[in-house]
């Protein structure tokens, strides 16, 4: 049985699922089908199992993600692996690559899985079973994708047009081409035509395999990556890749680069569920439904609706839709999307809108994670604000100052080590504390369950670059 590296890639921003996903905190990290996140959920299914035996995970994501990550993996029990950090975005070429070299380093023999962290299959069984098949082409050096078959003309989606619609005798067959996403028209034909498959960007390969098609399609790029690799440093248990060599990479598809133009592409049918929640159409498609064929979250309401997605992502805040048909509404604390459920692939347009007028929200989702935990902000106002802040057992916020604000701490949960200039002090649950102007302070969590307290801060300037730190066990400027 061989040993395989399931490569994730979890550094999209999923601009498609707006409101509820954003650049700061996307979709592959949000619980949009289950009490589990996507990109758990894409964990979770690549342990080992009869069919097939998986190493600890090659994680590829950006700076910003980076302890999500290995939170969300620690909380199903999940070994992180290793944590490979993008200085910026470059698309899946790059970032492919850039794990193939990883793995190839730490294992001449290794044969890596390439899953994006954002798709739906449910059936884990059947999943592994594809990837045994694929097992014989890639360990012979082919590069094998798999293509779940189409049950409708899904314009959101890639198509892989085959040579021959028959397996072989392995199983698999050879793929003829890639087609962009087409209309819908098109995506009818070829469906009638019964030799496409659906793209699902999932890959089995021998590491050296693709560090060789690099070498003779894309050199550069291989020039490039492996100079980042080469020059990348451990950080707190993350691999960061050095930024110099990765800025000068084109910004470009594993598809377009190397897939495409490729003579020895095999596919595996994939005949089992799959969903790639791109959009809001999607999760009303793998949503429980009423009789009327609503989606109705906890907190919404429907009265007379037909076929519509209504969705609230606050406990707090209520959403009711009356008369609606084919309609995507979802409401958050800080924003609100109605859109016509056929045009859920167009929301992206919504996001430009909004950062064209430099909207906050376009980008910025109102819980803000970071590695101790998370805030909030509850209340904003011309010189205060009112924030919630969660402190994870045992995490430590950095020893810090403000030259523009002082802070008022009352604590609801939990109990805080508060350090303010010399002093150091428990406060628990009902008790407070006053952080004034200039104080170097720290908040720690020293007990074992999580810490919340309310935070007032007063002052002429509330930014979150009124920050000078002294000492941050993350690394931080």
């Amino acid at each position: 049985m061989k040993n395989i590296y399931p490569v994730l890639l979890a550094g999209g921003s999923g601009t498609r699922l707006w409101p509820l996903s954003r650049k700061s905190y996307p979709k592959q990290f949000s619980s949009l089908i289950s009490d589990q996140s996507l990109f758990q959920r894409a964990a979770m299914r690549l342990r080992s199992s009869d069919e097939v035996e998986f190493r600890a995970p090659i994680t590829v994501t950006n700076n910003d993600f980076r302890f999500i990550v290995a939170e969300q993996l620690q909380a199903v029990g999940i070994d992180p692996g290793s944590i490979l950090i993008e200085p910026e975005a470059k698309n899946t070429a790059p970032a492919i690559l850039a794990a193939s070299l990883f793995a190839f380093a730490k294992d001449p023999n290794s044969i890596l899985l390439v899953c994006p962290a954002d798709h739906m299959i449910d059936n884990v069984f059947d999943f592994h079973a594809a990837i045994k098949m694929g097992l014989k082409p890639a360990s012979g050096g082919e590069i094998v994708t798999f293509g779940p078959m189409p049950n409708r003309p899904e314009t959101g989606y890639g198509y892989l047009e085959l040579s021959d619609i028959t397996p072989n005798s392995d199983g698999v067959c050879r793929v003829k081409r890639f087609h962009e996403k087409p209309t819908r028209e098109r995506a009818v034909q070829m469906i009638s035509n019964g030799n496409c498959l659906w793209n699902a960007g999932i890959f089995l390969f021998r590491a050296n395999d693709m560090i060789s098609a690099f070498e003779k399609l894309a050199p550069e790029t291989l020039s490039l990556t492996s100079d980042a690799v080469s020059k990348s440093k451990p950080d707190l248990g993350f691999l960061r890749l050095d930024p110099g060599p990765w800025a000068s990479l084109e910004n470009t598809s594993i598809d377009y680069c190397i897939m495409e133009k490729l003579q020895n592409l095999i596919v595996v049918p994939y005949s089992s569920k799959w969903t790639d929640l791109g959009g809001w159409e999607a999760v009303w498609s793998e949503s429980d439904k009423d009789l009327n064929g609503n989606a109705v979250s906890k907190g919404a309401y429907s009265i007379d609706c037909v076929d519509s997605l209504i969705r609230t992502e606050s406990p707090n805040q209520k959403i009711v839709g009356l008369g609606l048909d084919s309609i995507i509404a979802i409401s958050m604390a800080d924003a609100v999307l109605v859109a016509n459920k056929n045009r859920s692939q167009e929301v992206g347009k919504v996001v430009d809108l909004l950062k064209s007028y430099k909207v906050e929200q376009a980008t910025t989702y109102p819980k803000d994670h970071r590695p101790w935990g998370w805030f909030e902000s509850l209340i904003i106002d011309e010189k205060f604000q009112v924030k919630r802040i969660l402190v994870n057992p045992g995490q430590a916020l950095s020893l810090q100052s403000h030259n523009h604000r002082s802070e008022h701490w009352i604590v609801v949960q939990g109990t805080a080590r508060v350090t303010i200039n010399s002093e150091v002090k428990f406060v628990g649950e009902g008790s407070s504390t006053f952080v004034p102007l200039g104080a170097k302070h720290r908040l720690e969590n020293p007990g074992s369950t999580p810490m919340v307290l309310i935070e007032v801060q007063i002052g002429n300037y509330l930014g979150e670059d009124d920050i000078v730190r002294y000492e941050d066990v993350y690394a931080r400027q």
